[in-house]
């Protein structure tokens, strides 16, 4: 399932005045995008924040790296646990990341960690970033956790 936007998760993260993860981009400019379709009929749990390629992408909190990882549909992508690893940023289609990150890293809100692109499935014309939360299972995996829609906690 999904944490709605009522729920105590997403008002917290709400609260937490978190950064838009692409410099220059406005919470205003926003568009909801994460009930869109996907391929294989899911839907898309995520925010799709389009930007020239090789616009910086910045941390939306302090935090740590838990996981870079390259996959076939995310491309190049990064995973930041909160302060509290209580949740999992997920950050997909970068062109790269920022010279020297690395898993374990201690990031900083608003410190560059990649930047816009379109690896992985990402449409080829369409650099974007694919920009999603998930509130961790008590095992703590970054890989693991139920999903919230990052348009309301950003806006």
């Amino acid at each position: 399932g999904i944490i709605p936007p009522s729920a105590p998760e997403a008002k917290d993260l709400a609260a937490r005045d978190l950064e838009v993860p692409v410099a220059g981009v406005r919470a205003e400019a926003l568009v909801r995008s994460y009930h869109d379709a996907r391929s294989g009929g899911r839907e898309h749990e995520a925010l799709d924040i389009l930007a020239p390629r090789n616009t910086p992408v910045v941390a939306v909190e302090d935090g740590t790296i838990a996981k870079l990882f390259v996959s076939k549909a995310g491309g190049n992508t990064i995973y930041q646990f909160d302060p509290g690893r209580d949740y999992c940023y997920y950050y997909a289609h970068l062109e790269r990341y920022a010279d020297g990150l690395k898993d374990g890293d201690r990031v900083s809100r608003g410190q560059v960690i990649g930047y816009v692109g379109t690896s992985g499935n990402a449409p080829k014309d369409t650099p974007h970033l694919h920009f999603a939360v998930f509130r961790l299972t008590p095992e703590k995996h970054w890989w693991q956790g139920t999903p919230i829609d990052p348009y309301e906690i950003l806006r």
